[in-house]
């Protein structure tokens, strides 16, 4: 099935809100959703979202970002994928560019490999000429998912207790 990205809006609240509770159900983190998981209304996560967008309204400390939903044919969210316009100094180390997640249920499907090729071309679009994205060491699927991205490992770093793989792809 084809996945799409799309921008959230309020249309999509419900599914978005069922979104995160899959994840807090299953112990997750949500990543590439603008931190979705740490709201604790929809509101306030989408008014962050918006403001986040712009360079004039991004939060301090925070850079620019686009969130946006791969969804599916049926309108069903699939999964999540920020794009982070240029990156900080905590993003360069740790973080990257692009941030995503699947919903468990639809894991191991090849729509993460569909999301990130999507937003590989927006980065692109975005005039990013080598994009950073990161994984824990552990999550073998994230890291081929990346390197059939054309990522190229550089490192790993410590955050914490969790071993990050730093991945560079040249998208000029």
């Amino acid at each position: 099935m084809k996945i799409k990205l799309i921008k959230p809006t309020y249309d999509w609240a419900d599914k978005i809100w069922a979104y995160r509770e899959e994840f807090a159900l299953n112990g997750e983190r949500v990543h590439g959703s603008a931190s979705l998981g740490e709201y604790n209304t929809f509101d306030e996560w989408f008014k962050d979202v918006v403001n986040n967008s712009c360079e004039e309204t991004v939060a301090d400390g925070w850079v620019p970002s686009t969130t946006l939903l791969g969804v599916d044919e049926d309108n069903n969210i699939i999964g999540m994928i920020d794009i982070r316009h240029r990156l900080n100094d905590y993003l360069l180390e740790y973080a990257g560019h692009i941030g995503y997640s699947v919903r468990k249920s639809e894991r191991r499907k090849g729509y993460a490999t569909q999301m990130l090729a999507q937003a590989l071309e927006i980065c692109r679009d975005m005039g990013i000429e080598k994009v950073l994205i990161t994984c824990a060491k552990d999550n073998t699927a994230s890291a081929a998912t990346i390197r059939k991205a054309g990522g190229v490992l550089e490192n790993e770093v410590y955050e914490d207790d969790v071993l990050t793989q730093r991945y560079w792809i040249d998208i000029e």
